[in-house]
């Protein structure tokens, strides 16, 4: 950009021994071209950022006339009045000077004589010269862009070249303001993504594209209002120039492109896994599954196979919001086997994902399941259980369904989301989890704890919840009654009641044991029909 105070300090200028007698404050508007003229009425032929040179020869004498003139000049936003002195006056006139500076027009006194075509031609080189360098910058941005979308580039292409464009920090974010990826700028990265989550959600512009000058960013959507998924912000403490808001709105476009193609690509590629997958359960040893799982890229000579299974942490309240989870949970997955060099299958099964690792046989199945759950969490916190390892396709099925089986009963222990489970971790609840559609399980269940659930139901008392709490706390009643917020003496009474409806001491071990094996029951009964509840 050209400012009236760069046109200043153009030699050409120079030699006028220009001098500032109003609008001093106002010398970086912008100029866009430079008349010469000695219209008194040249304001309506003006366009904004118009520079007017005059020897005010055809000026009027007349204060109002005068002030009249510069009003003109400002009303059409003009770039400032240039007046070269000697021909007409010696010293501007008082009442031009006072009207100029109060419409804030710049109004310069050339004291010396200039040559007014000398001065158009030095400042049309110009902004020529800035014409042609900004067609040129546009002409790499539009070639760099149009490269990278042929490319099907992915976001750390598309940031590098953005940063390379702008010479500034980019961050790329998602729905929820959190930082996806970022490249550094000039400055401290530290300070530029300081506290980025709550300064980002203040920054909500109307616009597509718009400049925040409180953070000094340049902030773009990335995709269609409805389905924007995330942000481009480009570091730019002053107004950004065009070319930079072309930068932001190309790279998010080249953005939104590559999500477009790599959803497809995946959606595909999600469908296969899932289709494969629900075979080798259906089906195991299947010729035609074995054959579609090689074509998909998983090894088939020289392997072993090991289920994995997992789960949200946290159980979302819709079915909308397990989708979501479950989605970030695949994609999260295929990344980790992807840099574990793994080959896998993974696909989201009901309420899980199911996967099928394919591990050389020399290697530590359990170093390498433990590193690929490490880095799902990493970015999605699950519940992880596994399989154990299988020689042959032919007995996928086995390892799936132990890691599901495995999986379903550690979900409601309080340390489910640490670690990775394995059956030997699970004894009893998971015997009972293989025997869940076992209706005399149900029975011997419903039987043992029916006394304490007629008493809580005619009392209104919560007898089944006391009894829960010691049988997770079976050597410290302190322990207990923390756990249910009571006091000792409360438990106690308690305690006394249960035994009082059951006809028997909990100090009978083989009681304890009976009532421990029908509450595990009861509950592995109720995960299953919550998630039955949640499907569709």
């Amino acid at each position: 950009m050209l400012t009236l105070r760069d046109v200043l300090a153009m030699p050409a200028v120079r030699v006028g021994e220009p001098q500032v007698l109003a609008g001093g404050d106002r010398l970086d508007r912008e100029v866009r071209w430079v008349h010469s003229t000695e219209l008194v009425d040249i304001g309506p032929l003006l366009r904004g950022g118009d520079l007017v040179l005059t020897t005010g020869v055809a000026l009027p004498d007349h204060p109002d006339a005068l002030g009249r003139f510069a009003g003109g000049l400002a009303e059409a936003d003009a770039a400032g009045l240039l007046v070269e002195l000697g021909r007409r006056w010696t010293a501007l006139p008082p009442a031009l000077v006072e009207t100029c500076e109060r419409l804030g027009l710049p109004l310069v006194a050339l004291r010396r004589e200039v040559r007014f075509v000398t001065v158009a031609q030095a400042v049309g080189e110009r902004l020529v010269d800035a014409q042609l360098a900004e067609l040129r910058e546009a002409q790499r941005v539009h070639d760099t862009f149009t490269e990278l979308s042929l490319d099907e580039a992915g976001p750390d292409e598309v940031l590098a070249a953005v940063q390379r464009l702008s010479g500034a920090a980019v961050v790329l974010e998602n729905g929820q303001h959190r930082v996806v990826d970022y490249r550094p700028g000039p400055g401290d990265v530290a300070a530029f993504l300081d506290d980025w989550e709550r300064r980002s959600r203040r920054v909500q512009p109307r616009e597509r594209t718009s400049w925040d000058e409180s953070n000094g960013w340049l902030v773009t959507r990335i995709g269609r209002p409805e389905r924007s998924w995330g942000r481009l912000v480009i570091g730019s403490p002053g107004d950004p120039p065009q070319r930079m808001v072309a930068v932001a709105e190309r790279a998010a476009a080249a953005l939104a492109m590559h999500r477009l193609h790599d959803r497809s690509r995946d959606g595909r590629l999600r469908r296969l896994h899932q289709e494969l997958l629900l075979g080798m359960l259906a089906s195991p040893g299947d010729a035609e599954v074995v054959r579609r799982a090689g074509l998909a890229g998983l090894p088939l000579d020289a392997r072993q196979y090991v289920g994995l299974a997992l789960r949200p942490a946290t159980e979302p309240s819709t079915a909308a919001g397990l989708a979501a989870l479950l989605d970030d949970i695949v994609a999260a997955t295929l990344h980790a086997t992807e840099l574990a060099r793994t080959g896998a299958l993974v696909a989201a099964v009901e309420d899980d994902v199911r996967v099928l690792l394919a591990v050389p046989p020399r290697a530590d199945a359990v170093a390498g399941v433990d590193g690929l759950v490490a880095q799902v969490r990493a970015r999605v916190p699950v519940v992880a259980a596994v399989g154990t390892p299988v020689d042959g396709l032919d007995a996928a099925d086995r390892t799936l369904r132990e890691s599901a089986q495995v999986l379903t009963a550690v979900a409601g222990r309080a340390d489910a989301a640490a670690g990775v489970h394995r059956l030997e971790d699970v004894h009893v609840r998971g015997l009972l989890v293989l025997l869940a559609d076992d209706e005399r399980v149900r029975v011997f269940a419903r039987r043992e704890l029916a006394p304490l659930r007629a008493a809580d139901a005619r009392d209104g008392t919560d007898l089944l919840g006391t009894l829960r709490a010691l049988l997770q706390h079976p050597g410290s009643r302190s322990a207990a009654a923390a756990a249910l917020h009571v006091s000792r003496p409360v438990l106690y009474d308690r305690i006394a009641r249960i035994e009082r409806v059951l006809g028997a001491s909990l100090g009978d071990a083989e009681l304890r044991t009976s009532l421990h094996v029908a509450v595990i029951a009861a509950d592995l009964a109720a995960d299953v029909n919550r998630a039955g509840e949640r499907s569709p």
